[in-house]
């Protein structure tokens, strides 16, 4: 994953890191309740650039841990973090290489960031990702979808993988493009639990809106992990 070096550059500036990289999304906060109702404590933002996500889980009561390769968004983070008198743990880290143990949190989210790969690099992170969820944990994560305008154009570096070398966005880096088999045959290990192929903030801009459970033994006589059940339990 080489796109960070593009996004450290926009961490850099003022406006960089404002708009809607200052705010939670929608989707992910409509997650979080549920998550609160099943007993949800420790999350990781992986990849989570200025803390938006990672700050506001922070806020609304959760154990809140933060990720990103980039320097200047951990930096930024951090001040925020100490702006807003909230704790979150932040580390500068490989996506690759996470610095957890085993079996450290109950829900991991990567929002818009984990595309930024080919099938074999995104492989190697949702091993990491794997590792440290706990049995039936919960993933949440944004993918590119083969319905995005920007499928196919550039030079294809690797299948379904492509990168436009004359972009001035993170587009100059490979991008990864999946349809809803793909999901399926990426997610070794993950029951999908919900997708929709939605569009951001610019018409064509599809991208999927995923949630995972870690598969793990069931709890008996239900198809949920023991996550999935802890609140009634």
């Amino acid at each position: 994953m080489t796109a960070h070096l593009y996004w450290d550059e926009v961490w850099r500036t003022d406006s960089g890191r404002t708009g809607d990289w200052s705010r939670p999304h929608p989707w992910v906060v409509d997650e979080a309740a549920r998550l609160r109702k099943l007993g949800a404590q420790d999350v990781l933002d992986l990849g989570c650039g200025v803390g938006r996500h990672a700050l506001w889980f922070a806020e609304a009561g959760f154990a809140s841990s933060g990720t990103d390769a980039s320097e200047a968004a951990i930096r930024a983070a951090r001040e925020e973090s100490e702006k807003r008198g909230v704790r979150v743990a932040l580390d500068i880290g490989d996506f690759g290489r996470l610095p957890y143990a085993d079996d450290s949190f109950d829900y991991v989210l990567a929002f818009n960031v984990v595309y930024h790969n080919d099938e074999a690099g995104l492989g190697r992170v949702l091993e990491e990702v794997r590792r440290v969820l706990r049995p039936g944990g919960i993933y949440q994560s944004t993918m590119l979808s083969k319905r995005n305008g920007e499928y196919g154009h550039g030079i294809e570096v690797s299948p379904n993988t492509f990168r436009r070398p004359e972009a001035t966005d993170d587009k100059v880096h490979p991008h990864l493009y999946v349809d809803a088999a793909d999901l399926l045959r990426l997610h070794p290990g993950f029951r999908l639990l919900g997708a929709t192929d939605a569009e951001h903030a610019r018409p064509g801009s599809f991208h999927w809106h995923c949630v995972f459970e870690s598969a793990g033994e069931d709890v008996a006589g239900t198809h949920h992990g023991r996550f999935a059940q802890r609140a009634g339990a």
